[in-house]
């Protein structure tokens, strides 16, 4: 039987509200909070954010698909990618694993750099969008769809190794490479998305011992309605207000991160 902690519980509310409302927020806020605030080792809170992030975001998945606000061609696109590089790594993690004793502090260095890589997509993100608007509006539709299958094994390889950017630097990614799908249809995009990636490496990672039940449905009682909530509102609001909260929820994720 799981020990339920109300406290992981109301982290959970807290980071399910902002995943299900902007896509953001999953790994690159959780994974340090379970690491900074309550001190668990970073290797079990990769595994157990994974699992995590993979239920939480099937309900933000099926609330959006009920909204249709998901693009499946995006989601299929990054899947391609996606899915293949997060089973090599997790093979690669297991072979390092039998083989030398240092996989532990790979994966805490990983995470480091991706936290770093996000408070800088953060930072940034306007002057990004704004650098490459018109290289991407000159772009063939094959040349943006190749772009996003390289995207996707990028995040295959990083997620699996920190559970981190598949929100953050994801979502800054897709709205580069599609500046004029609604917001709203590229949050529903990526949390879909999120799904496939974070289950396969959720699991390997649960094969490979580090993983934490007890934390785990902790964090699922909260985040369950917390995502249903952020999906529904995500929904019903206007595209420049979606657009306003996503910034809103960077900057906040940044300044966590940095501070």
């Amino acid at each position: 039987m799981f020990e339920i902690h109300p406290l992981y519980s109301l982290a959970g509310v807290a980071v399910g509200l902002l995943v299900g409302l902007t896509g953001v927020g999953g790994g690159s806020l959780m994974t340090p909070l379970l690491v900074l605030a309550f001190g668990f080792h970073p290797t079990t809170a990769v595994g157990t954010d994974l699992l995590y992030a993979s239920a939480t975001k099937t309900v933000g998945t099926a609330v959006h698909g009920f909204n249709r606000t998901v693009d499946w061609k995006v989601v299929r696109r990054l899947a391609i990618g996606s899915v293949p590089a997060t089973l090599v790594t997790l093979l690669a993690l297991a072979y390092a694993g039998t083989k030398f004793d240092g996989t532990e502090h790979v994966i805490t260095v990983t995470l480091g750099f991706a936290l770093i890589a996000t408070a800088i997509a953060m930072a940034f993100r306007r002057q990004i969008l704004a650098y490459y608007a018109d290289a991407i509006d000159a772009m063939t539709d094959g040349k943006v769809k190749r772009l996003t299958v390289i995207l996707g094994v990028a995040l295959g390889v990083l997620v699996s190794l920190s559970s981190v950017g598949a929100g953050a630097l994801g979502m800054t990614a897709l709205l580069v490479l599609y500046p004029k799908l609604p917001t709203n249809r590229l949050v529903g995009s990526d949390i879909a998305h999120a799904v496939p990636l974070t289950l396969i490496a959720g699991m390997g990672h649960w094969a490979m011992g580090s993983v934490d039940f007890g934390l785990l449905v902790s964090l699922l009682i909260g985040s369950v309605p917390g995502i249903i909530i952020g999906s529904l509102v995500s929904a019903r609001i206007p595209d420049h207000v979606s657009r306003a909260v996503l910034a809103g929820t960077l900057a906040i994720v940044g300044g966590k991160l940095i501070f």
